[in-house]
């Protein structure tokens, strides 16, 4: 998926190409993926940006803009596989997974869904792609200068190299502080930090050496305060480099994250050291254990087993005690008693408190009062002479009936067997 940095050179393509321009013909396909799912149509997009000069084009995170002489103004999201293709330039692509992509041999490409040509000067055409139709292209009508304060921006984090001024370590921490989920979870999430995915968040993980698993509240300030400056540093140096991987530092995880389910692929980096794969926020994770180290609880620790911290800041794995069962019922432990029977131990009691309570020091069930069930009331009535058990307890009749009655103001009654499934009338 595009990220940050191709965002960034999608939008430095678009000036070079198209900003400064009128266009003199738009084409749009009617795609209810692309367009519809975003409350706009190909045709309505088409007729909005026709003739219309393109001011200016800009970005943050993973969407970005054009801005038109007038409103409305093109959102755009590149989704999975989208991307803006500039006719004649093949510089305008970016290297995917370290090879060139190359040119279309026809015009337009292959799934285009828009294409807008200007005629100022040298004519200039731009077409978006999209194969998997994961993008989208909506219209905002606002000023153009309003347009980060409009759905869908407002709703994403802050950029962190266009927002240095409010992505701070300090808001940083007070951001992962609050949340209790995996650390590239919430990074991955847009409405935290706008502009990192998949290879980023784990460039940046493998940079500041924090493991993906492990849980945003755990670290300490120190290790936020590494993530921070780990966050701008891969960011600003992808985006200065425009997605361009030949030129990322040669020791970033990029160049080796590639191989995993490869025949014959790298799983090292070149010094040697293993890199494994994990699925930490329903994606997938490169890691180097040895330099990514677990140094609090991770996903899935409080489902499954303990975590204890060792010396070196490992984490071993420390089973959960099953509860002792006894007698052919598998009744549950004393221990399990104390929370059934007693009701657990009240607020503010401590655990010996509440043992006390349940064994009294000597049985289990000392000083617990147990209050018998009241037997239900049933009055018997001789259907031939009137008279009742009540008034004539020797009464013995072969016709008889059972009238409920009340006691303690609940209505009792008595289920029938076959000894007296006849009493009924």
């Amino acid at each position: 998926m595009p990220e940050i940095a191709e965002i960034a050179r999608a939008v430095y393509h678009l000036r070079k190409h198209i900003v400064g321009k009128t266009l003199s013909k738009v084409t749009a396909v009617d795609d209810g993926n692309i367009f519809g799912k975003v409350g706009t149509s190909g045709p309505e997009v088409q007729k909005a940006l026709t003739g219309k000069k393109v001011m200016e084009a800009g970005r943050q995170g993973k969407y970005f803009w054009l801005i038109m002489s007038s409103p409305p103004h093109p959102v755009f999201h590149f989704g999975m596989t989208g991307w803006f293709h500039i006719r004649g330039d093949k510089a305008g692509h970016y290297r995917r997974n370290g090879s060139d992509v190359e040119e279309e041999a026809e015009w337009p490409p292959k799934y285009w869904k828009l294409i807008l040509e200007t005629a100022e000067g040298s004519k200039a055409e731009a077409a978006y792609t999209d194969s998997r139709r994961f993008g989208r292209i909506r219209l905002v009508d606002c000023a153009g200068k309003d347009i980060r304060n409009t759905t869908p921006l407002k709703e994403n984090g802050p950029d962190p190299v266009l927002d240095k001024d409010i992505l701070t370590a300090e808001w940083l921490e007070a951001k992962m502080r609050k949340k209790h989920v995996p650390i590239k979870a919430l990074l991955l999430d847009q409405a935290n930090i706008s502009g990192i995915g998949n290879w980023v968040g784990d460039e940046v993980l493998y940079n500041a050496k924090l493991h993906p698993e492990q849980y945003s509240d755990t670290f300490s300030t120190e290790q936020i305060q590494q993530l921070h400056k780990s966050i701008y540093y891969v960011c600003s140096t992808a985006i200065d480099a425009l997605a361009d991987s030949s030129k990322f530092p040669d020791d970033w995880l990029f160049q080796h994250r590639w191989g995993k389910g490869k025949k014959d692929a790298p799983t090292t980096l070149p010094n040697g050291v293993k890199i494994t794969h994990l699925t930490v926020g329903g994606r997938t994770s490169a890691v180097v254990p040895s330099v990514q180290k677990k140094t609090g609880a991770v996903a899935g620790d409080f489902k499954k087993s303990e975590k204890v911290s060792d010396a070196e800041g490992d984490v071993e794995e420390k089973p959960k005690k099953k509860a002792k069962t006894s007698g052919a019922g598998g009744r549950k432990s004393t221990a399990k008693k104390t929370e059934d029977v007693v009701g657990s131990k009240q607020e503010g009691d401590s655990a010996e408190e509440a043992k006390e309570q349940l064994a009294g020091k000597k049985g289990v069930n000392k000083g617990i009062k147990v209050t018998p069930k009241k037997r239900k009331a049933v009055v018997v009535t001789d259907e031939e002479t009137g008279e009742d058990n009540e008034t004539n307890p020797k009464l013995k009749s072969k016709s008889k009936k059972v009238k409920s009655e009340e006691v303690d103001g609940a209505t009792t009654g008595r289920r029938k067997s076959g000894r007296n499934q006849k009493l009924e009338t």
